[in-house]
């Protein structure tokens, strides 16, 4: 990632944090890995101008997408020494961090 796409995308992100005490959440799964920059810049600029309750609810939503996208991942490839069984149960495994998990909401 360029340097300039990196102190934009910094600067988003504090931003955001100021405005709503928490950090920014997107969830990415229907885009493009070459289109990850813009939407990340473009849904934070939109989501600025929200007011609080609303920008709760849509981080809430965008959470509930994250979700799904990991809870879908495991089902169709479960990490080895876990059965989808495991995976709809809930049961414990090994975490493994798959292409666009989050580093900061394991799941």
């Amino acid at each position: 990632m360029p340097g300039a796409a990196l102190t934009a995308l910094a600067a988003a992100h504090a931003a955001y944090e100021s405005r709503f005490g928490h950090s920014f959440v997107i969830c990415l799964s229907k885009y493009r890995p070459a289109e990850h920059l813009d939407e990340i810049l473009a849904g934070v600029h939109t989501r600025l101008a929200h007011e609080r309750d609303v920008e709760q609810d849509v981080a809430a939503e965008e959470l509930r997408g994250l979700a799904r996208s990991r809870l879908a991942q495991l089902m169709a490839d479960p990490p080895d020494g876990m059965s989808v069984a495991a995976v709809t149960a809930g049961a414990p495994g090994p975490h493994t961090t798959r292409p666009g998990d989050s580093p900061s909401v394991p799941l």
